[in-house]
């Protein structure tokens, strides 16, 4: 297994709707462990292949659900049903690997529902109400569509996010990557 770098916003790959896994091959195995493997180091919630610059439609997880449970995983072709209403708290603050080092509230229904398969080919089904599993669910899923948490803030937050972005000088580095095993969220 392989801690892969990261994508950073504004790579391309971050922006681009992913394809659909037709069979599960060893180099799509390789890449869902090097997936957990990556998400921990970086002590992520969740995971999306186009993070790590793959445009397969597979996501892992490693968070709690509301009981308070961790719960573990991956979901390829996930098909996503959101409920329980949209909510904005503004003390729930939700980050991004993909966005290092910076939270803001963001609004997501309370509760959400994943299906799809695993690596075995099996039928996965993965739900959360209220729990940081239900927003990451969502959020990974957004991934996957092409979509960062920064485009659903509101537009004074996403303008402080931008500008936050470009006050860490990312862009003026050429930086479109990190690398957990280098260096914290809060380094990049």
């Amino acid at each position: 297994m392989t801690v892969r770098p990261i994508t950073i916003i504004g790579h391309r790959a971050l922006a681009q709707r992913t394809r659909k896994v037709r069979e599960v091959t060893d180099e799509l195995r390789e890449l869902v462990a090097d997936m957990f493997e990556t998400n921990d180091a970086a002590d992520g919630a969740g995971l999306a292949a186009t993070q790590v610059g793959a445009r397969w439609r597979v996501f892992v997880y490693s968070c709690e659900d509301a009981a308070g449970t961790l719960r573990r995983g991956v979901v390829i072709n996930p098909v996503l049903e959101r409920f329980g209403g949209l909510e904005l708290d503004e003390e729930t603050i939700e980050g991004c690997l993909s966005v290092p080092g910076e939270g803001y509230p963001t609004a997501r229904f309370r509760g959400a529902r994943v299906r799809g398969t695993d690596l075995e080919g099996r039928e996965v089904l993965v739900e959360d109400e209220g729990g940081v599993l239900a927003r990451a669910l969502q959020h990974e899923v957004d991934h996957l569509d092409g979509m960062l948490y920064v485009e659903r803030l509101s537009a004074a937050l996403r303008r402080e996010a931008l500008d936050a972005v470009t006050a860490r000088g990312w862009r003026a580095r050429g930086l479109l990557s990190w690398d957990p095993r280098e260096m914290t969220a809060d380094e990049v």
